[in-house]
């Protein structure tokens, strides 16, 4: 299919905060059972796209270096695969978003270069067979495909959309980063935490649940423990987000925080997101 368009630009790829996340049992495969609420915030990264002739695919790197081969040419060359496209594209990436911190960065790079290069290629490919594609490269990326906060269920592949009120949050991440397999292959991470309920959630949206993962990251990563006292000295109640090791917690005040974290860390206020910014990229979109 031909395209008309050359380039796109300023392409945003939100992170996430999981408000929640218990981990509810194991399936024979290996793969864990999840409960959580993914919740969109407006701390992003940004890509830039130009139309390259005979498949070519590039990456420039502005702010962070990432790795020769990270999600966003994985991404690209699986909708190449997928579709036959003879197109190929450079990619900027605006790398805002830590790394090893459990705010999705990678996976929301994936779901918007998906999003983008089915525009900018002319594939006109609907959201089911984008998720399908994006299923391939992470369990977050379909999320970040649906574009709605969510309550998210199984491995990741069970996505409800939900409503959350507007609320203002508090992220820090240490200078450490965690790798989400060395949590979940740690034999004592919790794996029997009782099923909860959208209703029972709903109730208190922004003080419910735990998150399962956040006690075994706490011995893996001294820096995880030493944000989460950070965040209380602010007289807040934090938690980790994801696998870590960002850590954040909702901030009600207008009032600037009480100093600065210590060298080396990241700190944001966002805000919670209603709907991705990229929503209806999709044909099949509303």
């Amino acid at each position: 299919m031909s395209t008309a368009l050359k380039s796109l630009h300023d392409v945003p790829a939100p992170a996430k905060l999981n408000l929640f996340l218990h981990v509810t049992g194991r399936r024979p495969d290996g793969y864990h059972l999840l409960q959580s609420v993914f919740m969109l915030i407006d701390w992003q990264d940004t890509l830039d796209f130009e139309l390259r002739p005979a498949g070519r695919l590039s990456r420039e790197d502005h702010g962070a270096t990432l790795p020769e081969d990270d999600l966003c040419l994985r991404a690209a060359r699986a909708l190449q695969q997928a579709t036959g496209t003879p197109h190929g594209a450079h990619i900027r990436l605006t790398k805002r978003l830590p790394a090893q911190a459990g705010l999705g960065g990678g996976s929301s790079d994936a779901a918007s270069c998906l999003l983008a290069l089915n525009r900018l290629w002319g594939l006109g490919l609907g959201r089911p067979a984008l998720e399908a594609i994006g299923l391939q490269l992470g369990a977050d990326v379909p999320f970040f495909l649906r574009g709605r906060n969510a309550w998210v269920e199984g491995v990741g592949e069970q996505i409800t959309p939900i409503e959350l009120p507007p609320a203002r949050f508090v992220v820090v991440k240490p200078d450490q980063g965690l790798e989400t397999a060395r949590i979940f292959s740690d034999p004592q991470l919790r794996r029997d935490t009782r099923p909860a309920t959208i209703s029972g959630f709903a109730a208190r949206p922004y003080d419910f649940g735990c998150n399962d993962l956040q006690p075994v990251a706490q011995r893996l990563c001294p820096g995880v423990t030493q944000a989460l006292a950070w965040l209380e000295s602010q007289g807040l109640s934090p938690r980790m987000t994801g696998s870590g090791s960002a850590v954040f917690a909702q901030w009600p005040s207008s009032e600037p925080l009480a100093g600065s974290p210590p060298q080396g860390w990241t700190l944001q206020v966002c805000s919670n997101l209603d709907v991705h910014p990229l929503a209806g990229w999709a044909d099949s979109d509303g």
